[in-house]
């Protein structure tokens, strides 16, 4: 009978974690190219729904996109650099402060507007958070 060798605890802790930082990464990139994609396919429907300017949307779409890509790209690298990593999680919460802040400030959103600016924010506040507590695990 053979045995498959265990893995010793240490290796376990420091792949486990990476692996992690990946997974989210992955899922933010997802999440956000869907995002993206909706608001430069429909932009213009979907601003009236939101009670936000079509052309807004659409120059959201493209940096969405783009962010995507770029997140996407990371999630695929074996290590992702954690300076890189550090960089998404930053771009993460401004992201979630700004889209508060926009709702407050300036936007003159419809009601669902007024549901969907929070929810985004607290989704993107929350890959935000679960990347940077993964960072730290894989620092470890």
């Amino acid at each position: 009978m053979s045995q498959t060798p265990r893995r010793s605890s240490r290796t376990a802790r420091t792949t486990r974690p990476q692996s992690a930082v990946r997974r989210f990464l992955a899922l933010d990139a997802v999440v956000t190219g869907a995002n993206g994609i909706a608001y430069l396919a429909a932009s213009g429907p979907l601003g009236e729904l939101l009670g936000v300017d079509a052309g807004l949307l659409l120059e959201l779409g493209v940096l969405l996109t783009a962010f995507a890509v770029g997140v996407a790209w990371l999630a695929s690298r074996p290590q992702p650099p954690a300076l890189a990593v550090k960089l998404v999680v930053d771009a993460n919460v401004i992201w979630a402060v700004l889209s508060v802040v926009a709702l407050v400030a300036w936007l003159e959103p419809t009601t669902a507007g007024l549901f969907w600016t929070p929810v985004q924010a607290a989704t993107v506040a929350g890959f935000a958070g679960l990347q940077w507590t993964a960072l730290k695990a894989a620092a470890r």
